[in-house]
């Protein structure tokens, strides 16, 4: 997986490396701290996983338009097919919509693989999905398998198993690749379990997201409790400022950036700030 082109060197302390990557769907202007280069349409920001947890990543996705409808493998998949352990499971925080905002995930009812590929070629995969409206503070986990698209006018903060493995089933007749076979092959037909993987994260206030099995994240207000700290001691992990600064070992990060501290211990939080917390669970064992 190579993500080392494009960055924006974060120097030596705490705060991660920067990659811009251009989407045909992405924006030419950012929201607040962020700003797209000159002429082109950013649609993701990631930061570059650090070697102390180098399968976690962190990622802000802005649209104008819908991503493809697609899936990501599970470890088991990936493993049995001798790549390695590349399963991708997410999950998303929805930090700015548009009115008609909407993120596509699962089906209306059950369908089977061959009614799922002649509905990605004929498009009608698209009408299939089951498009949740959303506005700020919106969480949702998507597990390896689940068959998605992100819609227009959504700014989201996303957690993810650090694998690039996507396997696109519809883009809209956009002159991309797609990958029925394998796609189809991982994809499961059926409704997505809102009452399970989705919650309202609270404005301000604490909020415990995902814990495993491929990673923990937590939402922080102001200074974390003890039990906050006695689940992420003793293992590095990253924080996220939403707003306000945070300081790790003496370095201020501000939002829109992403920091890595050895431990929970190396970092100050502001008062009356917001930020997330995430950490392997591979890392803290």
């Amino acid at each position: 997986m190579n993500l080392h082109a494009d960055l924006v060197p974060a120097g030596q302390g705490a705060s991660l490396p920067v990659r811009m990557v251009e989407k045909v769907w992405g924006r030419d202007r950012l929201p607040a701290p962020f700003t797209a280069p000159p002429g082109q349409r950013i649609g993701e920001l990631w930061f570059e996983p650090p070697a102390a947890l180098p399968d976690l990543l962190v990622k802000y996705i802005f649209t104008s338009d819908k991503l493809s409808v697609q899936v990501h493998p599970s470890d088991a998949q990936t493993l049995a097919k001798g790549i390695g352990k590349q399963g991708k499971e997410e999950c998303w925080l929805v930090l700015a919509a548009e009115p008609d905002a909407r993120l596509g995930i699962g089906f209306h009812e059950a369908v089977d693989a061959d009614t799922m590929r002649a509905a990605a070629i004929d498009g009608r995969i698209e009408q299939m999905l089951v498009w949740h409206a959303v506005k700020p503070g919106d969480f949702f986990y998507i597990p390896a398998n689940t068959v998605h698209a992100i819609g227009a006018g959504v700014s989201v903060i996303e957690i993810q198993q650090a694998s690039d493995i996507t396997y696109r089933l519809y883009d809209y007749g956009r002159p991309r690749e797609l990958h029925l076979d394998e796609g189809i092959a991982v994809s499961l037909g059926e409704r997505y379990d809102l009452s399970r993987w989705h919650r309202q994260v609270p404005e301000h206030g604490p909020a415990v997201l995902v814990e495993g099995p491929y990673f923990r994240l937590e939402q922080v207000a102001g200074a974390p409790d003890a039990a906050v700290l006695a689940r992420f001691a003793g293992a590095p992990l990253l924080a996220i400022p939403l707003e306000g600064a945070v300081v790790i070992d003496g370095e201020v990060l501000a939002p829109g950036t992403c920091g890595l501290a050895g431990n929970v211990e190396a970092i100050s939080f502001a008062q009356g700030g917001k930020c997330l917390l995430a950490q392997s669970v591979a890392s803290a064992e």
